[in-house]
């Protein structure tokens, strides 16, 4: 209680000391390259800002480009320099979750990820919420936390925290993680957008804003923005519409308390699933610090996997010890393939690496153009891995040399290759599946489907295929077969409205994918026709992730966006059991037998998940 009373009188006293002052919030921008409309829009705003007197600086709350690319983030810039007064961006999930670069384009532009700077006493720290890459819910990743937690201890002073994603648990799987690393600080507000409506809520009883985007009210046909009033006892926000007068709607009070240190009276994760099946225990578990976007590679008695910061480690199976680790330049969201004693990998500084699986030593490394976000896969001898320099190549794998390369991709690459036959089979981000000769890279084919839109693309699932066809899925939620010698399509359904997940049996006669909704379905490798042979309720609920299911000794394991992992029986499809064991994104897990399983989770987190018998 006395602590409670003191944090009451620290914010009370520290928020005596803030000036009054003003300041602009744009968000939801939406640009693309080609797109008139979105440049008149922020033009607007920015000569707006410029003509309205008493606004201090701008915040810019992500979303700043509709596909994140490049092109798109110049524009932006270039209309924000003319602002007269100071701007700090974040960028939101349209630069993260779709972007050549890995979502590293906007620190090179935009001079960082994150902000922090103290203006009139008040502490303004913005940092991003993801997704990064993988499709999953909003994410803080861990590094992010710490960063902030240590910042806000430094000066002690009223807080105001920028976001893009509102920090609700349908929008941020790890909300409650970043509320209570905060709510010990004074903490005044959070502020963000991608609702594109003016809203207030209660972040865990720490007030929050969400504005307008800065596009065309559809109703009325008039953008804007946001403008901010911090008098010495509230903060006020208004909506500025192009060439009228400012609407007051929203505030909150400096001086009230809306929360504490006390967390028990709000909405928390819930992991009873584990009740139902205490067999399912956690052998080790490991917080690497780091978040986590690729899957794991398992080779022996080892894990390989690289982080968020750009680190690539090894971790023991047996215990979770971590035995080494390589520093990149740049984050590493491919997926590792393991072959004798080298390690390979691609990373967003543009390099791919070959490492010494034993001590983490440089054996290679190759510099793309742009940075590598593609998984690696080895093929007697030979790396294929996919860039965001529209190029797909193949390495020699002993000494790094270039084999081929195919300049002919219209997108990047973010997928694991499929070898087959004497096909190299791959999807981008520019709506095509490709299929390319192994020995030279010349192009046997591609596909398209006829989808319209880059966001469709077959590029986050891992191709699979047997007796002479190609199977996915893709963001249409369309399950395909292709013949895949020639490309041409054997079948299509939308039966099922699966998302990015495949994966083929053991003895190659079914292919299992995840469905958006709560389900797992097994359809027929036999047949030219889409034959559904079972599905099965899982229960994991809205699912939406690239994590692609494996089998194993007849047991499918798979994994969601919620930290949910799952068996099925390949056969039957009955639910052999499921286990919770975070409340953020797993990746593709790596089965050691029937009954025990690898795993990562885009928290830092490494694991073993065991079935112990009664």
């Amino acid at each position: 209680m006395k602590k409670h009373l003191l944090l009451i009188l620290l914010f009370s006293v520290l928020s005596l000391h803030a000036e009054e002052f003003r300041f602009a919030l744009i968000t939801d921008i939406h640009m693309k390259a080609d797109d008139s409309l979105a440049w008149q829009d922020l033009e607007r705003t920015v000569e707006h800002i410029n003509r309205t007197s008493g606004l201090d600086f701008v915040l810019v709350t992500g979303d700043l480009t509709e596909e994140g690319d490049r092109v798109s983030l110049l524009r932006v810039k270039e209309l924000l320099d003319l602002l007269s007064i100071p701007y700090y961006a974040l960028s939101g999930n349209h630069e993260t979750k779709w972007s050549e670069s890995g979502s590293t384009d906007f620190a090179h532009i935009y001079g960082s990820e994150r902000f922090n700077f103290i203006y009139k006493g008040i502490h303004f720290l913005g940092f991003g919420t993801g997704p990064v890459i993988r499709m999953m819910d909003g994410h803080v990743a861990p590094q992010d936390i710490t960063w902030l937690q240590k910042e806000l201890s430094a000066t002690s002073r009223p807080a105001i925290l920028v976001t893009h994603y509102p920090l609700l648990p349908a929008d941020v799987d790890n909300w409650y993680e970043v509320t209570d690393a905060v709510r010990a600080f004074p903490v005044k507000a959070f502020l963000g957008g991608h609702y594109h409506q003016n809203k207030q809520f209660f972040y865990d009883g720490i007030p929050a804003f969400l504005s307008r985007s800065n596009l065309r009210d559809p109703e009325d046909g008039v953008g804007g923005y946001s403008i901010y009033e911090l008098t010495r006892d509230s903060l006020f926000v208004y909506e500025q519409k192009w060439n009228q007068e400012p609407r007051k709607w929203g505030g909150y009070s400096l001086k009230e308390v809306y929360y504490t240190k006390e967390n028990t009276n709000y909405l928390r994760p819930d992991f009873s699933v584990n009740e139902e099946y205490p067999e399912i225990k956690e052998n080790w578990l490991v917080s690497t610090g780091s978040a986590l976007y690729a899957s794991p590679c398992l080779s022996g008695d080892f894990l390989y996997i690289g982080d968020d910061e750009g680190v690539f480690s090894c971790y023991s199976i047996v215990d979770g010890k971590r035995e080494w680790s390589f520093p990149t330049g740049n984050r590493i969201v491919g997926t590792a393939d393991v072959a004798g004693d080298q390690v390979v990998f691609g990373s967003a500084d543009r390099f791919i690496y070959a490492l010494n699986t034993l001590d983490g030593s440089l054996c290679w490394k190759y510099e793309a153009k742009e940075p590598v976000l593609g998984s690696a896969k080895i093929e007697d001898g030979v790396v294929y891995i996919g860039a965001s320099d529209q190029t797909f190549r193949a390495l020699d794998l002993k000494t790094g040399k270039l084999k081929w390369e195919y300049a002919g991709v219209k997108g990047y690459v973010e997928t694991r290759p499929l070898v087959y036959k004497n096909k190299v089979i791959f999807g981008a981000w520019d709506n095509r599946m490709y299929a390319l000769d192994k020995n030279n890279g010349r192009l046997c084919w591609s596909w398209d489907g006829g989808l319209t839109r880059m966001h469709f693309s077959p590029a986050a699932v891992w191709p699979v295929a047997t007796k002479g066809k190609v199977y996915f899925t893709a963001p249409d939620r369309v399950m395909t077969a292709l013949n895949a010698e020639t490309g041409e399509t054997v079948w299509r359904t939308k039966e099922s409205m699966v998302r990015e997940t495949i994966a083929l049996s053991e003895d190659q006669q079914r292919v299992y994918s995840k469905t958006m909704q709560d389900s797992v379905v097994c359809y027929s490798t036999l047949t030219d026709h889409p034959e559904r042979i079972w599905v099965t309720n899982v229960g994991y609920g809205y699912d939406h992730a690239a994590s692609m299911p494996v089998e194993k000794e007849g047991v499918v394991f798979g994994s969601t966006k919620n930290g949910i992992i799952f068996a099925l029986d390949g056969k039957t499809g009955e639910l052999l059991w499921k286990h919770k064991v975070s409340n953020s994104l797993i990746g593709t897990v790596c089965p050691l037998n029937r009954d025990e399983c690898l795993f990562t989770s885009s928290s830092g987190l490494i694991g073993r998940l065991s079935k112990k018998e009664p």
